[in-house]
């Protein structure tokens, strides 16, 4: 253990690094939830109130993710322009297949009482994070600022900025990505390897309304998600070997649409680009703690997982939502936030949920990423037997829904 540094501090009730999706929400669910006093630093690398670039990603939010946000005032915000999933139909086929047979839907299961998921843009819902925070009284904002180094002793934590600032308090959490400086200071070691795949994501226009439907073809190559989205139109989440993915993006807009609309299909009619394509390298990756001494992980610091079934971000947030109750519990019995037995409580509720998601995102992937006849024809005839089980069906629309498991109350509409 190193002793605190000798140096002028600022003192907080705690210090997020990263002012994401996963940071930011963080740093807004203690500013408004948590006992008076608990005051908020949040170090991020992006100018303050830095407009946000177009994001081409959809993004998946389960019904439990909502709830969260809700609780932290962003969902009135986003709601305008969320669209509702109202149904999903998987499939599974070459790429050349003359026809897509339906193997597995959920409509039904989807119908009928509250949304079990929605569809936002990923600007958007970093907008509405950014905003919320400039404007909220409990949070002060270093950016753009980085924690380059920390220091611990038996009551707290001093974290060296960048700007040379030195900012004290009982915890630190590192929510600074999937590669973050802070974990590898810690020691935190990883458990992990890379894809031969990259994702592309890019939103279509389209002539028909897609009524909701979200739509993933399990092709040779990785799976091709369509994600509806607010109007007509959707979000692509194409998953696509590693050379071919960097030829397609190579390519005039006019061949890239070429090779985008044999995937998509005949069934809204005429499609058109309605923003960039992007395109990012595909992994796992879990850490194999997720705290260290006075520090917790967060969000992709924690943990990365394919994006197959869109739950990257809905995992983030139950870290988000199970620290922050940790974390309030705690004070309000008015023992140390940065403790080895409130860390261990946080600890046990997320690393083995997290790492059970990423197993069998990772799983599901590697069954279905291929162009294996007989594999295929055994694949279908489980996903023919499940269509067929209704309550297995439930049980998985639960499960996307985030209703199942050991679930924080911030995401059951529970007050804290």
């Amino acid at each position: 253990m190193t002793r605190a540094p000798k140096v002028q501090a600022d003192n907080y009730g705690i210090i997020v690094a990263g002012g994401g999706f996963a940071g930011g929400a963080l740093a807004l669910a203690l500013a408004k939830l948590a006992p008076s006093g608990c005051r908020v630093a949040l170090v991020d690398t992006a100018p303050r109130q830095a407009e946000t670039k177009d994001d081409a990603r959809g993004l998946a939010l389960s019904a439990a993710a909502k709830t969260l946000l809700d609780a932290v005032g962003l969902w009135s915000v986003l709601e305008p322009d969320a669209q509702v999933i109202e149904s999903i139909e998987i499939t599974d086929s070459p790429l050349n297949a003359s026809l897509r047979p339906h193997f597995l839907g959920f409509d039904e299961e989807m119908s009928g009482g509250a949304p079990r998921a929605y569809l936002v843009e990923a600007g958007a819902l970093l907008r509405a994070i950014s905003n919320a925070v400039a404007s909220e009284e409990q949070i002060d904002m270093f950016a753009p600022d980085s924690v380059e180094t920390f220091e611990t002793d038996a009551f707290g934590v001093g974290a060296h900025l960048g700007s040379g600032k030195t900012l004290r308090a009982p915890l630190l959490v590192a929510a600074d990505g999937k590669r973050s400086r802070l974990r590898e200071r810690a020691g935190i070691k990883c458990i992990g390897w890379s894809y031969p795949q990259r994702g592309i994501v890019v939103t279509v226009g389209h002539e028909r309304a897609h009524h909701g439907k979200a739509v993933q073809h399990f092709l040779p190559a990785g799976p091709f998600a369509i994600l509806p989205l607010k109007g007509n139109r959707s979000s692509i989440v194409w998953t696509e070997d590693e050379a071919k993915a960097e030829a397609l993006m190579a390519q005039s807009d006019a061949a890239f649409l070429a090779e985008l609309a044999r995937r998509f299909g005949h069934r809204l009619g005429h499609i058109t680009l309605e923003g960039p394509k992007q395109s990012f390298p595909l992994a796992f990756q879990m850490a194999r703690s997720f705290v260290g001494n006075r520090l917790a992980l967060i969000g992709d610091a924690a943990h990365v997982v394919h994006p197959l079934a869109g739950q990257g971000l809905n995992i983030g947030l139950r870290d988000v939502a199970a620290l922050t109750e940790t974390i309030v519990d705690t004070l309000r019995l008015g023992l140390d936030i940065g403790s080895a037995t409130a860390l261990e409580r946080y600890q046990r509720w997320r690393r083995f949920d997290s790492a059970f998601s990423g197993t069998v995102m990772d799983g599901l992937n590697r069954l279905f990423s291929n162009d294996s006849a007989p594999l295929r024809a055994i694949r279908d005839l489980g996903l023919g037997l499940v269509d067929r089980a209704p309550g297995i069906k439930r049980f998985l629309v639960r499960e996307a829904a985030g209703a199942t498991g050991d679930v924080p109350r911030l995401m059951k509409g529970e007050a804290l």
